[in-house]
Protein backbone atom coordinates (compact mmCIF):
# COMPACT_ATOMS: atom_id res chain seq x y z
CA UNK A 1 0.00 0.00 0.00
CA UNK A 2 1.36 3.42 -0.95
CA UNK A 3 2.06 5.64 2.03
CA UNK A 4 0.17 8.89 2.58
CA UNK A 5 2.33 12.01 2.36
CA UNK A 6 2.41 14.26 5.42
CA UNK A 7 3.91 17.62 6.29
CA UNK A 8 5.11 18.85 9.66
CA UNK A 9 4.50 22.49 10.53
CA UNK A 10 6.93 23.46 13.27
CA UNK A 11 10.61 22.53 13.39
CA UNK A 12 11.07 22.62 17.15
CA UNK A 13 11.39 19.73 19.59
CA UNK A 14 7.90 18.33 19.01
CA UNK A 15 8.01 18.59 15.23
CA UNK A 16 11.45 16.99 15.07
CA UNK A 17 10.55 14.12 17.39
CA UNK A 18 7.38 13.57 15.37
CA UNK A 19 9.42 13.37 12.17
CA UNK A 20 11.49 10.48 13.49
CA UNK A 21 8.38 8.59 14.57
CA UNK A 22 6.72 9.15 11.19
CA UNK A 23 9.83 7.90 9.40
CA UNK A 24 9.13 4.48 10.99
CA UNK A 25 5.46 4.45 10.00
CA UNK A 26 4.09 1.90 7.55
CA UNK A 27 1.21 4.22 6.63
CA UNK A 28 2.57 7.81 6.66
CA UNK A 29 5.53 9.24 4.74
CA UNK A 30 6.83 12.60 6.00
CA UNK A 31 7.69 14.77 2.99
CA UNK A 32 7.92 18.39 4.14
CA UNK A 33 8.92 20.24 7.30
CA UNK A 34 8.28 23.96 7.68
CA UNK A 35 9.63 26.26 10.38
CA UNK A 36 10.50 29.93 10.81
CA UNK A 37 14.10 29.68 12.05
CA UNK A 38 16.48 29.03 9.12
CA UNK A 39 19.22 27.53 11.28
CA UNK A 40 16.97 25.31 13.40
CA UNK A 41 18.21 21.82 14.18
CA UNK A 42 14.86 20.41 13.10
CA UNK A 43 15.12 21.76 9.57
CA UNK A 44 18.72 20.58 9.29
CA UNK A 45 17.71 17.08 10.37
CA UNK A 46 14.74 17.11 8.00
CA UNK A 47 17.07 17.82 5.08
CA UNK A 48 19.34 14.99 6.20
CA UNK A 49 16.34 12.62 6.14
CA UNK A 50 15.40 13.67 2.62
CA UNK A 51 12.43 15.90 3.45
CA UNK A 52 11.78 19.20 1.75
CA UNK A 53 12.61 21.85 4.38
CA UNK A 54 11.53 25.49 4.40
CA UNK A 55 12.00 28.27 6.93
CA UNK A 56 9.11 30.31 5.50
CA UNK A 57 6.45 28.81 7.75
CA UNK A 58 2.94 28.19 6.47
CA UNK A 59 3.63 30.13 3.26
CA UNK A 60 6.60 27.93 2.45
CA UNK A 61 4.63 24.82 3.33
CA UNK A 62 1.81 25.70 0.94
CA UNK A 63 4.27 25.98 -1.93
CA UNK A 64 4.53 22.16 -1.76
CA UNK A 65 0.85 21.21 -1.49
CA UNK A 66 1.19 18.37 -3.98
CA UNK A 67 3.60 16.53 -1.67
CA UNK A 68 1.24 15.79 1.23
CA UNK A 69 -2.37 15.19 2.29
CA UNK A 70 -2.02 15.55 6.07
CA UNK A 71 -0.43 18.41 8.01
CA UNK A 72 0.72 17.96 11.61
CA UNK A 73 0.77 21.39 13.25
CA UNK A 74 3.32 21.47 16.08
CA UNK A 75 3.51 25.25 16.53
CA UNK A 76 1.39 27.18 19.06
CA UNK A 77 -2.31 27.62 19.74
CA UNK A 78 -2.28 31.18 18.40
CA UNK A 79 -0.39 30.17 15.26
CA UNK A 80 -2.69 27.23 14.55
CA UNK A 81 -5.75 29.47 14.69
CA UNK A 82 -4.24 31.31 11.70
CA UNK A 83 -3.02 28.14 9.97
CA UNK A 84 -6.30 26.19 10.15
CA UNK A 85 -8.32 28.11 7.52
CA UNK A 86 -5.36 28.14 5.14
CA UNK A 87 -4.91 24.37 5.41
CA UNK A 88 -8.63 23.79 4.94
CA UNK A 89 -8.66 26.00 1.85
CA UNK A 90 -5.72 24.01 0.49
CA UNK A 91 -7.68 20.78 0.95
CA UNK A 92 -5.40 19.30 3.62
CA UNK A 93 -6.40 17.43 6.78
CA UNK A 94 -4.92 19.09 9.87
CA UNK A 95 -3.80 17.20 12.97
CA UNK A 96 -3.41 19.88 15.62
CA UNK A 97 -0.87 19.20 18.38
CA UNK A 98 -1.52 22.60 20.01
CA UNK A 99 -4.35 23.41 22.46
CA UNK A 100 -6.02 25.66 19.85
CA UNK A 101 -9.09 23.38 19.68
CA UNK A 102 -10.18 24.59 16.24
CA UNK A 103 -11.42 21.10 15.43
CA UNK A 104 -12.99 18.47 17.70
CA UNK A 105 -10.99 16.98 20.55
CA UNK A 106 -9.58 13.55 19.73
CA UNK A 107 -8.07 10.85 21.94
CA UNK A 108 -7.16 7.99 19.58
CA UNK A 109 -8.41 5.14 21.80
CA UNK A 110 -11.61 6.85 22.86
CA UNK A 111 -13.32 8.87 20.14
CA UNK A 112 -11.40 9.07 16.86
CA UNK A 113 -14.02 7.00 15.04
CA UNK A 114 -16.65 9.62 15.89
CA UNK A 115 -14.79 12.27 13.90
CA UNK A 116 -13.97 10.53 10.64
CA UNK A 117 -13.98 13.07 7.82
CA UNK A 118 -13.26 16.16 9.92
CA UNK A 119 -10.91 18.67 8.21
CA UNK A 120 -9.17 19.40 11.52
CA UNK A 121 -8.75 17.30 14.66
CA UNK A 122 -7.25 18.48 17.94
CA UNK A 123 -5.10 16.31 20.22
CA UNK A 124 -6.17 18.19 23.38
CA UNK A 125 -2.86 18.32 25.30
CA UNK A 126 -0.17 16.06 26.73
CA UNK A 127 -2.11 15.89 29.99
CA UNK A 128 -5.26 15.08 28.08
CA UNK A 129 -3.64 12.25 26.13
CA UNK A 130 -2.23 10.80 29.36
CA UNK A 131 -5.34 11.08 31.54
CA UNK A 132 -8.59 11.37 29.56
CA UNK A 133 -8.47 7.65 28.57
CA UNK A 134 -8.32 6.75 32.27
CA UNK A 135 -11.34 8.90 33.09
CA UNK A 136 -13.14 7.35 30.14
CA UNK A 137 -12.28 3.90 31.52
CA UNK A 138 -13.73 4.84 34.91
CA UNK A 139 -16.88 6.02 33.14
CA UNK A 140 -17.33 2.56 31.64
CA UNK A 141 -17.99 1.34 35.17
CA UNK A 142 -20.01 4.18 36.72
CA UNK A 143 -20.88 7.84 35.99
CA UNK A 144 -17.96 10.17 36.75
CA UNK A 145 -19.34 13.20 38.56
CA UNK A 146 -15.99 14.99 38.84
CA UNK A 147 -12.52 14.44 37.39
CA UNK A 148 -9.37 16.35 38.23
CA UNK A 149 -5.88 15.80 36.86
CA UNK A 150 -2.52 17.18 37.91
CA UNK A 151 0.20 16.87 35.26
CA UNK A 152 3.73 17.42 36.52
CA UNK A 153 6.46 17.79 33.93
CA UNK A 154 10.15 18.60 33.97
CA UNK A 155 10.73 22.32 33.54
CA UNK A 156 13.39 21.49 30.96
CA UNK A 157 10.79 19.76 28.80
CA UNK A 158 8.60 22.86 28.67
CA UNK A 159 9.83 24.92 25.73
CA UNK A 160 8.58 28.36 24.65
CA UNK A 161 5.52 26.92 22.93
CA UNK A 162 4.46 24.92 25.99
CA UNK A 163 4.92 27.93 28.27
CA UNK A 164 2.92 30.18 25.96
CA UNK A 165 0.10 27.64 25.94
CA UNK A 166 -0.32 27.01 29.69
CA UNK A 167 -3.68 28.80 29.96
CA UNK A 168 -4.95 26.96 26.90
CA UNK A 169 -3.57 23.69 28.33
CA UNK A 170 -5.61 23.91 31.53
CA UNK A 171 -8.83 24.93 29.78
CA UNK A 172 -8.54 22.48 26.88
CA UNK A 173 -7.59 19.56 29.14
CA UNK A 174 -10.50 20.25 31.49
CA UNK A 175 -12.90 20.36 28.54
CA UNK A 176 -11.40 17.11 27.25
CA UNK A 177 -12.15 15.43 30.57
CA UNK A 178 -15.77 16.46 30.13
CA UNK A 179 -16.33 16.06 26.39
CA UNK A 180 -14.34 12.86 25.85
CA UNK A 181 -13.91 11.43 29.34
CA UNK A 182 -17.61 12.10 30.01
CA UNK A 183 -16.97 13.60 33.44
CA UNK A 184 -19.78 15.88 34.53
CA UNK A 185 -17.15 18.44 35.58
CA UNK A 186 -13.41 18.51 34.90
CA UNK A 187 -10.40 20.41 36.19
CA UNK A 188 -6.76 20.36 35.06
CA UNK A 189 -3.57 21.64 36.67
CA UNK A 190 -0.05 21.67 35.23
CA UNK A 191 3.11 21.90 37.34
CA UNK A 192 6.57 22.67 35.93
CA UNK A 193 9.12 20.99 38.21
CA UNK A 194 12.69 22.40 38.05
CA UNK A 195 14.26 19.39 39.81
CA UNK A 196 17.68 18.14 38.72
CA UNK A 197 17.99 15.61 37.30
CA UNK A 198 14.73 16.24 35.44
CA UNK A 199 11.77 14.11 36.47
CA UNK A 200 9.62 11.97 34.19
CA UNK A 201 6.14 13.22 33.37
CA UNK A 202 3.82 12.26 36.21
CA UNK A 203 0.05 12.50 36.23
CA UNK A 204 -2.36 12.15 39.11
CA UNK A 205 -5.96 11.47 38.16
CA UNK A 206 -8.83 11.85 40.61
CA UNK A 207 -12.32 10.61 39.79
CA UNK A 208 -15.45 10.94 41.91
CA UNK A 209 -17.87 8.17 40.93
CA UNK A 210 -21.16 6.73 41.95
CA UNK A 211 -20.35 3.56 43.93
CA UNK A 212 -19.63 0.45 41.90
CA UNK A 213 -17.55 -2.73 42.05
CA UNK A 214 -13.89 -1.76 42.68
CA UNK A 215 -12.61 -4.75 40.72
CA UNK A 216 -14.46 -3.62 37.60
CA UNK A 217 -12.74 -0.23 37.88
CA UNK A 218 -9.32 -1.80 38.30
CA UNK A 219 -9.87 -4.04 35.29
CA UNK A 220 -11.10 -1.19 33.08
CA UNK A 221 -8.08 0.92 34.04
CA UNK A 222 -5.62 -1.95 33.48
CA UNK A 223 -7.12 -2.67 30.05
CA UNK A 224 -6.84 0.99 29.04
CA UNK A 225 -3.22 1.23 30.22
CA UNK A 226 -2.35 -1.85 28.14
CA UNK A 227 -3.95 -0.32 25.04
CA UNK A 228 -2.07 2.97 25.50
CA UNK A 229 1.19 1.06 25.89
CA UNK A 230 0.72 -0.27 22.35
CA UNK A 231 1.81 3.13 21.02
CA UNK A 232 3.36 4.81 24.10
CA UNK A 233 5.77 2.19 25.42
CA UNK A 234 6.88 4.29 28.41
CA UNK A 235 3.35 4.75 29.78
CA UNK A 236 2.81 2.95 33.08
CA UNK A 237 1.03 3.01 36.41
CA UNK A 238 3.21 4.05 39.35
CA UNK A 239 1.01 2.21 41.84
CA UNK A 240 -2.22 0.27 42.04
CA UNK A 241 -5.27 2.54 41.71
CA UNK A 242 -6.59 3.69 45.09
CA UNK A 243 -10.35 3.22 45.42
CA UNK A 244 -12.07 4.44 48.58
CA UNK A 245 -15.55 5.27 49.82
CA UNK A 246 -15.97 8.92 50.81
CA UNK A 247 -18.71 10.91 52.55
CA UNK A 248 -21.82 11.58 50.51
CA UNK A 249 -22.13 8.04 49.22
CA UNK A 250 -19.40 8.53 46.61
CA UNK A 251 -16.40 6.53 45.49
CA UNK A 252 -13.06 8.26 44.97
CA UNK A 253 -10.60 6.75 42.50
CA UNK A 254 -6.98 7.94 42.43
CA UNK A 255 -4.61 6.84 39.68
CA UNK A 256 -0.88 7.62 39.44
CA UNK A 257 0.72 7.43 36.01
CA UNK A 258 4.15 8.30 34.64
CA UNK A 259 5.31 8.60 31.06
CA UNK A 260 8.88 7.95 29.95
CA UNK A 261 9.75 9.17 26.48
CA UNK A 262 11.05 6.89 23.74
CA UNK A 263 14.03 9.22 23.16
CA UNK A 264 13.59 9.39 19.39
CA UNK A 265 14.83 12.99 19.53
CA UNK A 266 13.77 14.26 22.93
CA UNK A 267 15.34 13.06 26.20
CA UNK A 268 13.54 10.25 28.07
CA UNK A 269 12.23 12.63 30.74
CA UNK A 270 10.19 14.53 28.13
CA UNK A 271 7.33 12.05 28.25
CA UNK A 272 4.87 14.94 28.05
CA UNK A 273 6.07 15.72 24.53
CA UNK A 274 6.56 12.09 23.54
CA UNK A 275 2.97 11.13 24.31
CA UNK A 276 1.78 13.94 22.03
CA UNK A 277 3.91 12.85 19.09
CA UNK A 278 3.00 9.19 19.64
CA UNK A 279 -0.70 10.07 19.70
CA UNK A 280 -0.25 12.21 16.59
CA UNK A 281 1.23 9.26 14.70
CA UNK A 282 -1.61 7.01 15.85
CA UNK A 283 -4.23 9.52 14.68
CA UNK A 284 -2.36 10.34 11.47
CA UNK A 285 -2.07 6.69 10.51
CA UNK A 286 -5.80 6.17 10.98
CA UNK A 287 -6.52 9.23 8.83
CA UNK A 288 -4.07 7.92 6.24
CA UNK A 289 -5.85 4.58 6.06
CA UNK A 290 -9.18 6.33 5.58
CA UNK A 291 -7.75 8.62 2.90
CA UNK A 292 -6.37 5.64 1.03
CA UNK A 293 -9.75 3.90 1.28
CA UNK A 294 -11.65 7.05 0.30
CA UNK A 295 -13.58 7.13 3.58
CA UNK A 296 -12.13 10.38 4.96
CA UNK A 297 -13.62 13.41 3.24
CA UNK A 298 -10.91 15.81 2.11
CA UNK A 299 -11.46 19.48 3.01
CA UNK A 300 -13.09 21.33 0.13
CA UNK A 301 -14.57 18.10 -1.20
CA UNK A 302 -11.35 17.03 -2.89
Amino acid sequence: MEKTGAAILGSGNIGTDLMYKLLRSNVIRPTVMAGIVPESDGLARARQEGLTATHEGIDGLLEHVDEFEIVFDATTARAHAAHAPLLKKAGKVAVDLTPAAVGPYVIPLVNLDAHVGEPNVNLVSCGGQATVPLVSAMGQCAPVEYAEIVATIASKSAGPGTRQNIDEFTDTTARGLEKIGNAAKGKAVIVLNPAEPPILMRNTVYGMLKPTDPESIRKALADMVARIQEYVSGYRLRAEPLIEDVPGGKQKVTVYVEVEGAADYLPPYAGNLDIMTAAAVRVGEEIGRHLQAGTWRRPGGR
